[in-house]
């Protein structure tokens, strides 16, 4: 039998479609009063749920935190022990900590978590280099590379990982100041590395930030150029985060969010830092729409991370054929496949398969979705 410790942070994600860019401290509140619904316990079910072997048991954090999880899925109440206890009904990061260090004392082989950046920012504290570590993603967005690239990829892992065929990395720890995020700053930080059990693939990379060097800025206007001039009337026009899309934005003269997903209709903006409402909202007024998104700097992710506002059923509503990918020369080089993680596999069917990248003024790429 392989211990494999298992911790949920119940709160995770859940700021992601209603715009809030994170779950840290109030904005936990502020998301449950804007109708946030749980993303984590999801993720965590169709993890264990993906497991096909049976030479493991389950080392278990309390109630939310992992016990109630485990007791819907298919392990039900078979091969687990809970490991220590919870202080109140809301479960904090010094939760985390605790029952993380008391797995480690208890013989765990493998740690695998359900959160975003901020939760793999406790367990490293706790856990450090002790024992190998897995992320089953489940955040807002996820810079770290210590997380699979969906909840059965790190199904895939852990049993290769009990079978003996994975290979070891210290991958980074990274996190960024969600006050600057919602202020529409990125201030992006290497906090540490863990031990993690890697199949090619399978775990994402870490986010490598935009340049702005003068190739790259040229490259940048040479897109959203070209995006202008293709532009048609009365479209409404979903915006996603980032630079490269933000360019489109300045040459028109609108203010768009650097870190957020807007929208523009003949050329105004009719919609600032959606939410998964607001958009739907949008496309009730706006019937003939399309979807711009840029990949993340080396993950590849085109929805799933950092965008959640452009929810599934917004996807559906504009269709696959409506979906415009753009990013510049540089970070195509990086990229051998696009990514999806919308948490609806169904849609993520859906989007897979070769798309376009606009990559310069006369430029295409086609680049396969995973």
């Amino acid at each position: 039998m392989v211990i494999i410790g298992f911790i949920v942070n119940p709160i995770a994600g859940m700021g992601g479609r209603v715009g809030l860019k994170g779950t840290d401290g109030e904005a936990y509140i502020l998301a449950l009063k804007k109708g946030a619904k749980p993303v984590a316990p999801r993720r965590a079910l169709e993890f264990l749920n993906s497991l096909t072997i049976s030479n493991i048991e389950f080392y278990v954090a309390p109630g939310p935190m992992g016990e109630d999880i485990i007791l819907k899925s298919k392990y039900g109440r078979s091969k687990f022990k809970v490991v220590g206890s919870l202080k109140s009904k809301h479960t904090t990061a010094e939760d985390t900590k605790r029952v993380a260090s008391e797995m480690v004392k208890e013989g765990i082989s493998l740690l695998v978590f359900v959160g975003g950046d901020g939760t793999a920012r406790d367990v490293l504290d706790a856990v450090d280099l002790k024992v190998p570590v897995l992320g089953v993603p489940s955040g807002v967005k996820m810079y770290s590379a210590v997380f699979a690239v969906n909840p059965k990829a790190a199904a895939r892992i852990v049993e290769a990982y009990v079978k003996g065929y994975t290979m070891e990395v210290l991958a980074e720890v990274m996190d960024i100041d969600e006050n600057a995020y919602r202020r529409n700053e990125l201030k992006i930080q290497l906090y540490g590395y863990m031990r993690v059990p890697v199949i090619s693939g399978l775990v994402q990379s870490c986010k490598e930030p935009s340049i702005n060097i003068a190739d790259e800025e040229e490259n940048r206007i040479a897109i959203a150029r070209r995006i202008i001039e293709e532009m048609e009337p009365d479209t409404l026009y979903i915006l996603g985060p980032g630079t490269t899309v933000k360019t489109i934005c300045d040459m028109l003269g609108l203010n768009k969010t650097l870190l957020g997903v807007d929208a523009i209709y003949n050329g105004v903006l009719v919609g600032r830092d959606l939410d998964e409402k607001g958009l739907l909202e949008l496309l009730k007024k706006y019937p003939k729409a399309k979807i711009i998104v840029s990949p993340i700097g080396g993950q590849g992710f085109i929805f799933g991370r950092g965008n959640q506002q452009i929810s599934p059923k917004v996807i559906r509503l504009v269709g696959r054929s409506n979906i415009i990918v753009i990013a510049t020369h540089r970070k195509m080089r990086s990229l051998e496949t696009l990514r999806v993680d919308t948490g609806d596999e169904e849609v993520d069917r859906m989007l897979r398969g070769y798309i376009r990248v606009i990559v310069d003024y006369n430029e295409d790429l086609v680049v396969k979705v995973v």
